[in-house]
C-alpha cells in the first residue's frame, strides 16, 4: 500500500512538473530566453550531477523552478558545491515573498527582478541568511514609504549597523559586517545591496576599479526606483539620492562598471560576458565620455580575431587592467570611457602591442601585435598620462534638510556605538588574559567565540596563540568555533586555516588527515610532486564554470572533484598542509609551492614526465631563477613600491603584477627600493616591465615603462628614475593672509597664527560627509605633515572646539593644527570667488597658500588621496 501511494504521488509530481509550462504562468516570460536558461541549466546539471541539483525535480511551483534554473545556470561553482539546495530555495522564496508583499513589487520589471533582486551574491562575499533574518525588520522600517524614500531609509538602517574602516580585500558577508560594525566600501555596498534586495528593490554594486586622478578605488550602490537608477554612498546616508562625497571625483573617472548576475540583456554597454556574469559599463551615469573604436592586426597587418584587449589605468604605480574585451571576427572592439588617457594593451599567442589612447580626442585606433618577449626587451617608453578634468556637481539641499540628516546620523552613530560598547575594551580583555587580550579586542562582535575558544583550550595555550596569531583582524571578527577547533585539533604543524583571501566556511583539516591511506601519505610526503600529480588526475579543472573566481572551500573541491584553477590551487595547499607537507601560495608571484629538501619548489599541475621532458625541465618543481638589482637614480631617496614603481612579468603577451608587501600601517613602510631591490632580489627568469610614475597635483602622471629580461643564474641591473615637472606646482589664485579669524574666542588673523611661509587651510562641516572623509585622510598623513612643519588652520562653522572632541580624527592631526571660526563666512566667500567655485555650500574646501597671498592648491569636496596630494605638494614647496 505504501509503495502504491508513493508511486501515485511521484506520478502526480511528474505530471505537474511536465505540464506546468502550459498551464501556469512563467517566471521567465520570454520563451527564447527561458529556453536558453533551461539549456544552460541542463548542461550544468550534467556537469555536477544529481548530488547537487536533483531536488529541483520534486518542486511543482513554476516560478520557483525557473528561478532555480536561472540561478543554477549561472552561479559560480563555489555556490553550487558549498551551499545546499535548501539554501538557494529559501532565498528564492524570500525574494518572491518580498515581490508579493512590498507595494512596489508589481512595478519592478521581470528583467530587473531576475538580475538585481533574486541573486543573493553581490561581490565575492560568503553567502548567508541575511534575507530571512532581516526581512521583517526592514519591511517594517519602510512601511508606507515610496521606493525613493525606502532606499534612503534602508541606507540609514545600514548606517546604524556599519561604518567605514579600511581593511584587506576579503569581503565580509552582510551578517559578518553587522557583527563587527565595520566595513570597507566594498563591504558597506555589499550590505546595502543585500538590504535593498531583501525588500524587493533592484540594486547593484557600482565599482570604479581605479580612479584616474589619484591612487585608489571605490564602490557604492545604485538602486532602481520608479523607472530609473539612482546612486547613493553605502552606509553614508544623504538627504536625497544621487548625492555622495564622491560626486565630484566620479566626474573625473575613466570607467565604472557592475557585474550583473547571469546573461543580462539590458540597455547598458556590455564590456564582457562570461558563464557567470555580464559586466556592464556605467561610466556614462557619472562623467563625460567618448567611445573609441579599435582594430587589432598582426605583424602582417591581418585582422586578428579573439585578441585579448586590456584597458589599463595608471594607479598605484602600475598600469592596472580595469576592463578586458576580445576582438571580433573583424578584429574590432570598442570602449566608452571618461575623457582621459588609458593604455590599451592587446595580445594573442604571445604577441602583443599597446598604445596610449586619449579618450578625449582619439577615434579609430589600430593596435599592431608586433612585439614579443624577444624584441620587447630594451624598449623604454615615457608616457604623459592625462586624467579627466571633471566638472561641477551642484545639488541644492536646504540647510534644514541637511540639519535634519545630520541629527539622524548622530543618533544612528549613538545606536551603533551602544552596540560597540558591548565589545571588549583593552582593560576588560586583559582581565581575561594578559597574553590573548589583543585577539579578544580585535574580534569585536565575535568576542564570545574567541574568548570561549581560549578558555576551552587553555591547556594548549601555545598552539591556541599560534592559531589566533595567524589570523587577520577580519578573520578574528567572523571565524567560527568549528573552524578554530578543526585547526587546533588537527595533527598538522601549520595551524593557520588560510592560504590567501579565500572564504573559510567549512572545516577540512581533520577530514583531509583521513583522506588517504598511510601508504599514500608517505608517498606524498617523500615526493610532494606526487600529490600534485594526484590533484591533476582527480580534480577536474573547469575555469569556464567559475568566471567570478569565487574560491570553493577545500572541502567543496574534495567532495565535488570540480574546481577552477584558483580553487584547485588552494585545495592543494590545504591538503598538503593537512598531511604534513609544507606548502604555500607565493605572495609575490602567486605560484603554488611546496617545500622539498629545504627549497621551495613550484607544484606542477601540467603532469610533465621528468624522463621524457628533460630538455625543457631540469628538475620537477624547479623554475630557473636570476637576480634583479635596481639602481635608484631618482631624486627620491627611497622610492616606494605601489607609490612610485612596480614590476610586472610578461606572460603569454599579458602583464602579471608582482605583488610585494604593501604598507599596512604607519609603522610599516612596506616594500621599498632600499629594503628589497637595492641589494638585489631573486625572481623567476623571464621578461619584465618596470613601471615608474610621478603624480602631479592636477592628477596627471609622468610615467615610464622599461622592459628587461632576467636570465637564469645571472644578475640584471635596471635603472629606476622618476620623471619630474618642476612647473607642476604653480600659482593658481590669490588670498589675503591677513583675513580675520576667531581663535579661542579672540579675533586674530591667519598671518598672526601661522607666521611667514606656506600654510594649509581647510573649511569643514564637522560630523558630515565628505568632511569626515577628508579629515581622516589628512590625519593618516599626520606624521608626514608634521615633518613638513607647515601650520594647518581648520575653519569650522562655530568656534566651540568642544563639538569636535567626539570626532576620532581630531587627536590624530598634526601639532600645528589651529582650530578657528570664520567671521560671517568671509574666508569661504573670498576663496569661492577667487577660485570660481560655483557652489559655496559644498564642503570641505582646502587650499595651500603662503603669506604672500599666493594659492598653489585648491580642492573643493573630498577626493580620495587628499592627504597624499597635500603632502606631495608640500614636499615641492
Amino acid at each position: 500500500m505504501t509503495n502504491r501511494i508513493a508511486a501515485i504521488i511521484a506520478c502526480f509530481i511528474a505530471t505537474l512538473t511536465t505540464a506546468y509550462s502550459q498551464e501556469w504562468p512563467h517566471f521567465i516570460k520570454d520563451k527564447t530566453y527561458r529556453e536558453k536558461v533551461e539549456k544552460r541549466f541542463n548542461q550544468r546539471k550534467q556537469t555536477f550531477g544529481d548530488k547537487y541539483i536533483k531536488q529541483i525535480s520534486i518542486l511543482s511551483n513554476s516560478h520557483e523552478i525557473e528561478a532555480l534554473w536561472f540561478l543554477y545556470a549561472y552561479m559560480p561553482t563555489a555556490d553550487i558545491t558549498d551551499y545546499p539546495f535548501s539554501f538557494h530555495l529559501e532565498n528564492i522564496r524570500a525574494s518572491f515573498r518580498a515581490r508579493k508583499e512590498m507595494n512596489w513589487g508589481p512595478d519592478v520589471p521581470e528583467i530587473l527582478f531576475r538580475h538585481f533582486v533574486l541573486p543573493v551574491r553581490v561581490n565575492n562575499e560568503a553567502l548567508d541568511n541575511f534575507r530571512s533574518i532581516y526581512y521583517e525588520e526592514l519591511k517594517e522600517r519602510v512601511k508606507g514609504l515610496g521606493m525613493k524614500d525606502a532606499i534612503l531609509e534602508v541606507n540609514h538602517w545600514c548606517h546604524e549597523h556599519v561604518t567605514y574602516q579600511p581593511s584587506d580585500a576579503r569581503t565580509l558577508s552582510p551578517l559578518a559586517a553587522i557583527k563587527t560594525a565595520k566595513g570597507r566600501c566594498g563591504e558597506e555596498s555589499t550590505l546595502t545591496v543585500a538590504a535593498l534586495r531583501t525588500i524587493g528593490i533592484p540594486a547593484r554594486q557600482v565599482y570604479t576599479p581605479r580612479w584616474a586622478h589619484t591612487d585608489d578605488n571605490h564602490a557604492w550602490v545604485e538602486a532602481w526606483a520608479d523607472g530609473q537608477w539612482f546612486f547613493l554612498g553605502a552606509c553614508e546616508p544623504e538627504p536625497v539620492l544621487n548625492l555622495g562625497w564622491f560626486n565630484q571625483p566620479a566626474t573625473r573617472a575613466m570607467l565604472m562598471h557592475t557585474r550583473v548576475f547571469g546573461d543580462y540583456e539590458g540597455p547598458e554597454e556590455v564590456m564582457l560576458r562570461t558563464n557567470n556574469f555580464t559586466e556592464i559599463n556605467l561610466i556614462g551615469n557619472y562623467a563625460d565620455t567618448r567611445k573609441v573604436n579599435f582594430t587589432i592586426v598582426d605583424v602582417n597587418g591581418k585582422k586578428v580575431e579573439g585578441a585579448r584587449v586590456d584597458f589599463k589605468i595608471y594607479n598605484y604605480a602600475e598600469f592596472c587592467t580595469v576592463a578586458t574585451k576580445y576582438s571580433d571576427h573583424d578584429g574590432h572592439t570598442s570602449l566608452t570611457a571618461g575623457r582621459g588617457d588609458m593604455i590599451v594593451w592587446a595580445s594573442k599567442n604571445g604577441w602583443m602591442g599597446y598604445e596610449k589612447i586619449d579618450f578625449d580626442s582619439d577615434n579609430d585606433i589600430t593596435i599592431r601585435l608586433t612585439l614579443n618577449e624577444k624584441n620587447i626587451v630594451g624598449k623604454t617608453d615615457s608616457l604623459d598620462i592625462k586624467a579627466p578634468k571633471g566638472k561641477e556637481t551642484n545639488i541644492h539641499i536646504s540647510e534644514a534638510a541637511r540639519e535634519k540628516n545630520r541629527a539622524r546620523l548622530q543618533y544612528e552613530d549613538s545606536l551603533r556605538h551602544t552596540y560597540e560598547n558591548t565589545f571588549f575594551s583593552e582593560d576588560k580583555a586583559k582581565s581575561i588574559s594578559e597574553r590573548f587580550w589583543k585577539f579578544i579586542v580585535k574580534s569585536r562582535g565575535n568576542h564570545k567565540v574567541i574568548t570561549q575558544f581560549i578558555n576551552d583550550n587553555i591547556a594548549q595555550e601555545e598552539r591556541v596563540f599560534q592559531l589566533l596569531n595567524s589570523l587577520s583582524d577580519k578573520d578574528l571578527g567572523d571565524i567560527t568555533a568549528e573552524i578554530l577547533n578543526d585547526n587546533l585539533l588537527a595533527q598538522s604543524d601549520e595551524v593557520s586555516p588560510r592560504v590567501e583571501n579565500e572564504m573559510i566556511t567549512r572545516p577540512f583539516k581533520q577530514v583531509f588527515e583521513k583522506a588517504f591511506t598511510e601508504k599514500q601519505v608517505e608517498k606524498f610526503r617523500s615526493n610532494p610532486e606526487e600529490l600534485a600529480k594526484w590533484t591533476k588526475e582527480n580534480i577536474s579543472v573547469r575555469d569556464d564554470e567559475n568566471a567570478l573566481h569565487i574560491a570553493q572551500t577545500a572541502l567543496g573541491v574534495w567532495e565535488s572533484r570540480l574546481a577552477d584553477r584558483r580553487s584547485r590551487d588552494i585545495f592543494f595547499v590545504d591538503m598538503a598542509r593537512s598531511i604534513g607537507i609544507r606548502a604555500r601560495k607565493d605572495i609575490v608571484t602567486g605560484k603554488i609551492q611546496y617545500m622539498k629538501d629545504g627549497d621551495w619548489r613550484d607544484a606542477d599541475f601540467n603532469g610533465n614526465d621528468e624522463q621524457s621532458d628533460k630538455k625543457t625541465k631540469k628538475h620537477m618543481g624547479e623554475s630557473p631563477k636570476g637576480r634583479l638589482v635596481i639602481t635608484n637614480q631618482s631624486a627620491m631617496a627611497n622610492p616606494k613600491y605601489y607609490s612610485h614603481f612596480t614590476i610586472s612579468k610578461i606572460e603569454d603577451g599579458t602583464t602579471l603584477l608582482m605583488n610585494f608587501e604593501e604598507q599596512l600601517s604607519a609603522d610599516d613602510e612596506g616594500t621599498t627600493w632600499e629594503n628589497t631591490f637595492k641589494d638585489g632580489i631573486t625572481l623567476d627568469a623571464g621578461v619584465y616591465m618596470l613601471t615608474t610614475g610621478t603624480r602631479l597635483a592636477n592628477g596627471n602622471t609622468l610615467t615610464t615603462n622599461r622592459f628587461f629580461r632576467i636570465e637564469k643564474d645571472k644578475e640584471t641591473d635596471v635603472i629606476l628614475s622618476l620623471r619630474e615637472n618642476r612647473n607642476s606646482v604653480s600659482v593658481i589664485g590669490n588670498f589675503d593672509s591677513e583675513s580675520p579669524i576667531i581663535v579661542n574666542g579672540e579675533q586674530t588673523t591667519i598671518l598672526k597664527q601661522t607666521g611667514r611661509g606656506y600654510y594649509m587651510l581647510g573649511i569643514i562641516a564637522p560630523l558630515e560627509e565628505p568632511s569626515n572623509h577628508a579629515m581622516r585622510d589628512i590625519a593618516k598623513l599626520s606624521a608626514e605633515l608634521q615633518r613638513r612643519g607647515r601650520p594647518m588652520i581648520i575653519i569650522r562653522p562655530t568656534e566651540e572646539k568642544s563639538k569636535l572632541q567626539s570626532i576620532d580624527y581630531v587627536q590624530a592631526l598634526p601639532e600645528k593644527t589651529i582650530f578657528a571660526a570664520d567671521i560671517d563666512d568671509n574666508i569661504k566667500k573670498a576663496i569661492c570667488k577667487e577660485m570660481k567655485l560655483a557652489n559655496d555650500r559644498q564642503l570641505p574646501i582646502f587650499i595651500i597658500a603662503d603669506t604672500f597671498n599666493r594659492i598653489v592648491f585648491c580642492q573643493q569636496g573630498y577626493t580620495i588621496g587628499l592627504g597624499e596630494q597635500i603632502a606631495d605638494i608640500l614636499k615641492k614647496l
